[in-house]
């Protein structure tokens, strides 16, 4: 087929319909939502997105082993939550192929930590690949099927937010289909008793010693021989970034397979070329493994430990050349906000004027912890706001009356509901706020249990949050809309004296839903406007200011009206009403 150019998602997809892929379960999570994105346009494949990543490597591990290849995908913290079933998946093995992706997030463009997930591969004894472009995400994501069915293995995917959302060309294939495995009952093999376990963890060990076999011979590490002068040892985008450094004043040992990592060939190399640098972004997890080989290499003391490289920085290292000035941005910087007309904009204002302590979450309402709203004290992880407002009243009962707990639709799903039972198990008092903008908004507006449509857009049942709520004993359970706020400020009174936990439901859809109808932007009465600035106090980047004139930006204007609510002056109107 004729070269094209590919997203390292997509191609991660193409690969994934190229090797036979029946199954794809996944939670969104940039950098690597698009990957079930694009392979759920491939009719041969069923993909669905899951409550939370645990959920999806479980449900992808059950296709396997019923004899299915199969697939999951999510980014470097929900390999955090999907690790349980993953380490237990490398004793079970697998029946037909199974590939887990992960997407790392260097230099943290949208993520809350910038974990190395390395790290997994070594401590779950699995194999781990890392592609270096698009080319590589196809090819990868096709072989590491062939890989996990030749020695029953899960395989892990390792990308990076620059390989997963750079394009470079490919050339597709057709796909291999793949008929299902017979299922075979093996309670030896899958039961996992601790009978069983010592058993596998047996034939763990001795598959790792193959692997390793396989790293040393296998076309997924390369070795090009320029310079040897300066010998450099990279994987992934670091790859990329050292040879733009370096171009072939340099002799590069290509490491595709990350986990394990191979041995005579790594000496082989370091015996061929003067200088030996490893080039890795985030932890020595390479340089550690050169150096127990007794290998003379230079590494993390040279370069550091955060976030993203830049050739320049490493041709600046290596060849002492002299990195250019930086330069400061000709633009201002703009910090994350809660898009223009969010329904729950309000809310946080409310929170604000409250005095709350309020326990966060991941997504779109972190952003409320920005100034001027800074409504958000605490936030760790998904699902977390409920577990942490539990703990937080547990241990300071004096302040569960001014205590609450702020989460998503979505996020809810994912992992709150457990913290909710939690509360009701423990006889906790605090209310929790869920907010049902009715989408997974901040990945991208995917589908999840509440919306009533599947990742294809097909109707399903639609969870019912408040019916959830109260199954799991929760006696305190209303709806309210979030752009009421004297509503809100008055529910949120009465929910937090009452000595129980308790539940509001603040529901408006995302204001960028398409069905979501667009009101007459607003305009500021010149001459009613006293100058207040009230209406900056909610944090709308539609609303600006020269420091004495306040305007609203039409082109992002919704017409939500709350701005017009906080007005005491009556000087903010649709646009054509202002007073003479």
């Amino acid at each position: 087929m004729a070269e094209t150019m590919m997203l390292g998602n997509q191609a991660v997809a193409r690969g994934l319909w190229e090797a036979g892929c029946r199954f794809v379960s996944s939670y969104p999570g940039t950098p690597s939502t698009e990957i079930t994105e694009y392979v759920s346009e491939y009719p041969e494949v069923y993909a669905e997105w899951a409550p939370n990543e645990k959920v999806a490597v479980e449900a992808a591990v059950g296709a396997s082993v019923a004899g299915a290849r199969a697939f999951s995908g999510m980014k470097h913290v929900g390999l955090n939550v999907a690790a349980d079933p993953i380490f237990t998946a490398a004793y079970t093995g697998v029946s037909a192929g199974l590939v887990v992706a992960v997407a790392d997030d260097q230099g943290m463009h949208s993520s809350q930590n910038e974990q190395d997930s390395r790290h997994y591969a070594r401590a779950a004894k699995l194999p781990m690949l890392e592609p270096s472009d698009s080319a590589e995400c196809l090819d990868f994501a096709r072989r590491a099927f062939d890989l996990s069915e030749a020695h029953d293995t899960p395989v892990l995917l390792r990308l990076s937010t620059r390989v997963s959302h750079s394009q470079s060309r490919v050339t597709p294939s057709e796909r291999q289909e793949r008929e299902r495995r017979p299922y075979q009952k093996d309670a030896g093999k899958y039961v996992m008793v601790p009978a069983a376990a010592r058993v596998r963890h047996a034939a763990v060990e001795t598959r790792l010693t193959a692997l390793t076999e396989v790293a040393e011979t296998s076309a997924f590490n390369t070795v090009e021989r320029h310079d040897k002068r300066i010998g450099v040892v990279a994987a992934g985008i670091a790859y990329q970034t050292a040879r733009e450094a370096l171009g072939e004043k340099a002799s590069y040992f290509k490491l595709g397979m990350i986990w394990p990592l191979p041995e005579a060939s790594l000496r082989a190399f370091a015996a061929e070329v003067d200088t030996l640098f490893v080039i890795e972004e985030l932890d020595d997890f390479i340089e550690t493994h050169c150096r127990k080989l007794g290998l003379a290499v230079q590494g993390k003391a040279l370069f550091s430990p955060l976030g993203e490289y830049t050739a320049e920085q490493v041709r600046a290292v290596i060849l002492g050349t002299e990195a250019p000035a930086q330069t400061p941005a000709a633009i201002p910087g703009r910090p994350p906000v809660l898009c223009p007309g969010c329904p729950h904009r309000g809310l946080f204002h409310v929170l604000h004027k409250m005095k709350l302590t309020v326990t966060g979450d991941i997504g779109c309402y972190t952003l409320g912890a920005s100034p001027p709203l800074s409504a958000i004290d605490l936030c760790i992880c998904m699902g977390a706001s409920v577990s942490s407002l539990h703990g937080f009243v547990q241990v300071r009962p004096e302040m569960a009356g001014q205590t609450v707990a702020v989460i998503g639709d979505s996020t809810f799903f994912h992992s709150g509901i457990t913290g909710l039972i939690n509360m009701v198990y423990n006889k906790s008092h605090g209310t929790v706020l869920i907010l049902d903008n009715a989408i997974t908004g901040m990945t991208g507006h995917q589908q999840n249990p509440a919306t009533g449509l599947t990742l294809q857009g097909v109707p399903t049942h639609k969870l019912d949050i408040e019916a959830l709520c109260r199954a799991v004993g929760v006696g305190r359970v209303r709806v309210l809309d979030p752009h009421d706020l004297a509503e809100m400020e008055a529910a949120l009174r009465e929910e937090l004296a009452a000595p129980e936990p308790s539940v509001i439901v603040a529901r408006r859809p995302c204001v960028l839903l398409p069905y979501v109808k667009r009101e007459t932007p607003l305009a500021i009465d010149g001459p009613n406007c006293r100058g207040c600035r009230a209406c900056m106090n909610i944090g709308c980047p539609a609303i600006r200011t020269d420091g004495r004139v306040m305007t609203i930006d039409r082109s992002l204007c919704v017409g939500c009206g709350l701005c017009a609510r906080l007005c005491r002056f009556g000087a903010i109107h649709p646009e054509g009403e202002q007073k003479a």
